[in-house]
């Protein structure tokens, strides 16, 4: 399988040290908005293409699929952009910024019948696998999960300690993980949904702080 990546950064460089682990994958091009910083990234893993535009990345012959660890207000568009080309797509959290794109995006997926996934990793730790089995066999009922996440960084780093060019969000980045292994755990439809957020940061212009509640329609 021939892979494109795009947004080959803190994240994108974590996708690539897996996937020099899988058998038969081979990542054929980079593409970033810095080019000296993407065209030394493809020479430390040995990907033959660095490029700036996604467009040229797609039009390579025999791309199979494209990664996407993009900043977040990119990643509806191209996750479009891909389908639209005839490519699988995996789409690095979250989907989209807004419900309207995100549906917008499956819509496409559903019309082309390629994959767009997205990677909502958290549900395949070991633990919540665990958990996950024992529901599935009946020998647990969820009733009421309860996740905490202490969100320290109070800068705008990335996992490598750079500076971002874009602003993550406490809610798109980190809950979207708990959300997800809420609907996940429940195997259900949300029926009702709360949130709080905290005062913005002064110099992000985000809320750093954020309490959600939701209810599950077999009542957890």
């Amino acid at each position: 399988m021939k892979l494109i990546l795009a947004g080959p950064g803190a994240f994108g460089q974590k996708h690539l040290d897996a996937l020099k682990l899988i058998d038969g994958v081979e990542i054929v091009a980079l593409v970033g908005r810095e080019p000296a910083a993407t065209q030394e990234t493809a020479q430390k893993y040995g990907v033959p293409h660095a490029l700036e535009t996604l467009d040229e990345a797609l039009a390579l012959p025999g791309v199979d699929a494209a990664i996407l660890c993009t900043p977040t207000q990119m990643h509806a568009a191209q996750a479009q952009q891909c389908l639209a080309a005839g490519k699988h797509v995996m789409v690095e959290i979250p989907l989209a910024d807004s419900w309207a794109d995100a549906q917008a995006v499956a819509e496409m997926q559903k019309q082309t019948g390629l994959v767009c996934m997205v990677g909502h990793t958290r549900r395949f730790n070991p633990s919540h696998q665990w958990i996950h089995k024992r529901i599935l066999a009946g020998e647990l009922k969820l009733q009421q999960l309860d996740v905490q996440t202490y969100f320290f960084r109070r800068t705008n780093m990335n996992a490598l300690g750079q500076p971002r060019s874009w602003t993550d969000h406490l809610l798109w980045h980190h809950a979207a993980h708990t959300v997800d292994l809420f609907q996940y755990q429940t195997g259900e439809s949300i029926v009702a949904a709360n949130a709080l957020q905290g005062p913005q940061h002064p110099n992000l212009g985000i809320a750093m702080d954020m309490s959600i509640q939701m209810k599950a329609q077999g009542g957890a």
